[in-house]
């Protein structure tokens, strides 16, 4: 039987890498996404669509898969990874890669340590090969800055002098690519990081020498970063508090985490974010 890897979340940021890599190296890849038609993925690649609550789409994409890569949006857990493994289970599929996130089962870490919790104990509880893999921030995530920047104002800084093991997502994808295909990484938990911890001003001091102008930053306090949270992302009041208590988790040092979890499987250092931001110039506008 030939081997056929399906990955869920295949248009965004993280899955959408992992495919692309998948068919690089020669990988047969069916891509779970909700809307097909909107897809842009590599020649090549079976798309099918399919959603966490619809258990039939889940079945008909898994038929015929030997492993699985399960990636879900971001937020509380509704019983989407639990479901996705009893249907790989029934479908017969040997591998599971999970993506996580750093801190998971810390209950310093606030609402979103336990965001994944429920998923990872179903993958070690599945009686399948299993691969976890807990990433760090996104170098990506300074994106949310465009808007500032465009406007000419001050890109926010939530985390104060907090700093994290910023990754590069390419870096992600890469050792969820090595956990699908390759041997030795059963039944292992990473925890995937860049080579440094980094800070909010540190992210825009290395942006703004990649780019050859300012970024500047707006350091909010705990209550101006709740007005933030409140007027500029339109969260309610119950998912700003749960918001706070991470970031204070990433002002405190928690997230101030650096592993070579990254070198350990691919053979290289990580990417740095100098690196991320020197690739992405073109996403700020500059050639």
């Amino acid at each position: 039987m030939d081997h056929m890897i399906l990955v869920t979340g295949a248009t965004g940021t993280i899955g959408s890498y992992v495919v692309r890599q998948l068919a690089e190296r020669g990988a047969k890849v069916r891509a779970l996404t909700r809307d097909p038609a909107r897809a842009r993925l590599p020649a090549g690649v079976e798309v099918v669509r399919g959603a966490y609550g619809e258990p039939a789409s889940l079945d008909a994409a898994l038929a015929g898969a030997t492993a699985a890569f399960l990636l879900r949006p971001p937020g509380p857990d509704e019983g989407q990874d639990a479901a996705l493994v009893a249907a790989a289970r029934a479908a017969g599929v040997d591998r599971l890669v999970k993506l996580s996130a750093i801190g998971t089962g810390d209950s310093a870490s606030g609402p979103s340590g336990q965001w994944h919790a429920d998923g990872e104990r179903a993958v070690r509880d599945s009686g399948l090969g299993w691969t976890v893999l807990r990433p760090s921030s996104f170098a990506s995530n300074t994106l949310t800055w465009l808007p500032a920047l465009r406007a000419g104002e001050p890109v926010p800084n939530m985390t104060g002098d907090g700093a994290s093991g910023v990754i590069d997502p390419r870096d992600i994808a890469e050792v969820a690519v090595r956990a699908l295909l390759d041997a030795g990484h059963e039944g292992r938990t990473y925890t995937l990081t860049g080579p440094e911890a980094i800070t909010v001003p540190g992210q825009a001091a290395v942006l703004a020498e990649v780019l050859g102008r300012p970024v500047p930053v707006r350091s909010l306090s705990p209550d101006g970063t709740r007005a933030f949270l409140r007027t500029a992302w339109g969260m309610d009041e119950i998912r700003a508090d749960g918001v706070l208590t991470g970031l204070a988790f990433v002002r405190a040092g928690g997230n101030e985490v650096v592993t070579d979890d990254v070198r350990e499987v691919l053979g290289r250092p990580a990417r740095t974010y100098r690196e991320w931001a020197q690739d992405h110039r073109g996403a700020f506008g500059e050639g």
